[in-house]
């Protein structure tokens, strides 16, 4: 199994985009994960479906987050996180490969856990990598026990594909399909439930995760664009 369970953004203030978020694709905060502050970051996390849209902010110099909004030259995509059955595999994998591992985290709670790998961003490219695997698999544990009851479909159901921008998409697509072991046909990646697509950075911001395809609830807003925190999110 290999699905697109979340992606996240980053953004210098949280407030301001949280608000678009929630009113734009009809959404609203699920958690808040208070371990995030020792990293000096704040985040609010929105549930698409059985999806998770993450936002995280710096709140002190010298975190990642702050590092990559520099080197981006403002704010935008971030992070993909698929979810996997065979963790370890993939872990072994990837270390044979030659591909960084950067944190291994894992939570366990009241019956249910989650562990992930986050990839090092100069190996994939274009955005941080993390393979997860949850047990029970419909559960998430980085969103807390209860973002279930949070998720609405008001406006938007599920996100069915992901852009990876970049100088050269047939390099980063090779990239990628080495790291997830997922073969790529015509500069895109097929997942179990969604596509990663890797097309040429034409905005100056250079490599990137540009923009999300979701699913519109009602079909006459098909089509549309929302630009949200230097993202593309697409209704189709």
């Amino acid at each position: 199994m290999m699905r697109l369970r979340q992606i996240a953004l980053v953004t210098p203030e949280l407030r301001g985009v949280e608000q678009e978020i929630c009113k734009q694709l009809g959404l609203e905060v699920c958690y808040r994960d208070p371990g995030l502050s020792y990293f000096g970051l704040r985040h609010g996390l929105y549930a698409i479906g059985d999806q998770l849209l993450e936002v995280v902010a710096p709140k002190q110099p010298g975190t990642t987050a702050g590092r990559f909004l520099e080197h981006r030259g403002g704010e935008g995509g971030y992070m993909v996180l698929l979810q996997t059955s065979e963790l370890e595999q993939h872990k072994a994998r990837v270390e044979s490969a030659g591909i960084r591992i950067v944190h291994d985290g894992e939570v366990n709670e009241r019956g249910a856990s989650i562990h992930g790998i986050h990839l090092h961003p100069k190996d994939v490219g274009g955005a941080i990598l993390s393979l997860d695997e949850a047990d029970p698999p419909e559960s998430w544990l980085w969103a807390g026990q209860d973002w279930q009851y949070h998720s609405l479909d008001g406006v938007v159901s599920k996100v069915v594909a992901i852009d990876l921008q970049a100088a050269d998409p047939d390099e980063m697509s090779a990239r990628w399909a080495k790291a997830i072991d997922r073969p790529v046909n015509g500069r895109e990646i097929e997942l179990d439930d969604a596509r990663i697509r890797f097309v040429s950075a034409a905005d100056g911001r250079g490599d990137g995760l540009a923009a999300a395809d979701l699913v519109a609830t009602n079909r006459n807003r098909a089509g549309e664009t929302l630009d949200i925190c230097g993202f593309q999110f697409r209704l189709v």
